[in-house]
């Protein structure tokens, strides 16, 4: 076993206290919800294939080219939830609360994709047959986060989870449909509830260990990506998510990296050796490196904006 495979085995037993609370609390305010009730299915109709129908047609979609790139990348994020529950599986055990957690939070997942491609298939909002070979191309591949440590992927869930339900929420209020906005703005409630819980895990363990804790999110923040950046053509489709405003490093800056930062008091955390001392001088600079960036991106958009009224 090597010496970080016994550190992880550690913070998962020491945190199994806060898993069970975390998870008590978690049971208590999450609702129940049906996705059958979120999408029109008055609205559907047949498409070409065994049963004869009409062929999907790009003009059939009322979404704006961005949008469908973001429901798209949202929807194959989802779709990947096998590798997911593995990876958490791993890392957490089975046993427990933790493994308890593990079972929960997949099962509410699972109703995300459900929903969200009934949804897109009832508005004939995207190709299906495309997006249907990108499901078997992204599942196939699945999923590994390579993170070294338990609390890296502690620090990573968390920023993660609050990252998709902005951007969930953000893709709803950009469709211009009220049953889209309805849906995505149940599913990023979802979101918020695993973040919560997420995060209280990484509070718990920067009071425990808050060297190695502060480390490991100055890794994460600096390398952070989103699970769908292997999908195929991801670059382009998050280019135009992000000139739409949907998600770029302006949101990720202000609505995920600076308020997780200060819920969790990461920049005044005291008594640090010189491990964690390094790290949130890090972090400090990394942020100052987003607020830059997302600067730019601000101004990439009003061009791009500009640009699109006198084309």
């Amino acid at each position: 076993m090597s010496v970080k495979e016994a550190g992880s085995e550690r913070v998962v037993r020491e945190l199994e206290p806060s898993a069970a609370k975390l998870l008590e609390r978690h049971l208590a305010v999450s609702r129940e919800w049906f996705p059958h009730q979120f999408v029109p299915w008055s609205q559907g109709s047949d498409f070409d294939g065994p049963l004869g129908g009409v062929a999907w047609d790009p003009g059939q979609s009322a979404l704006p080219e961005a949008v469908q790139d973001s429901l798209v990348l949202n929807l194959l994020t989802e779709d990947n939830l096998p590798g997911y529950h593995l990876e958490i599986a791993t890392r957490f055990g089975r046993d427990g609360a933790w493994g308890t957690w593990v079972h929960r939070w997949t099962a509410e997942e699972g109703r995300h994709a459900d929903a969200l491609r009934a949804f897109l298939h009832a508005r004939r909002a995207v190709d299906p047959i495309a997006l249907e070979r990108l499901r078997m191309r992204q599942v196939s591949t699945g999923y590994r986060s390579d993170l070294p440590t338990v609390l890296h992927f502690l620090a990573y869930a968390t920023v993660q989870e609050l990252a998709t339900r902005e951007i969930h929420r953000n893709a709803g209020s950009a469709c211009g449909d009220p049953v889209a906005e309805t849906l995505m703005a149940r599913i990023a409630a979802d979101e918020n509830l695993h973040m919560l819980f997420y995060r209280g895990l990484y509070a718990d363990a920067l009071r425990a260990f808050p060297d190695q804790a502060l480390a490991a999110l100055a890794d994460v923040l600096r390398d952070f990506e989103m699970p769908p950046v292997a999908i195929p053509g991801f670059r382009s489709r998050a280019l135009r998510v992000a000139a739409s405003g949907i998600f770029n490093y302006e949101v990720h800056c202000a609505q995920v990296v600076l308020p997780l930062l200060r819920t969790l008091g990461v920049l005044s955390v005291a008594g640090l050796g010189p491990d964690g001392a390094r790290a949130q001088e890090s972090i400090g600079d990394h942020v100052e490196r987003l607020r830059g960036l997302a600067r730019r991106a601000r101004a990439l958009c009003e061009r791009v904006r500009e640009a699109g009224k006198t084309a």
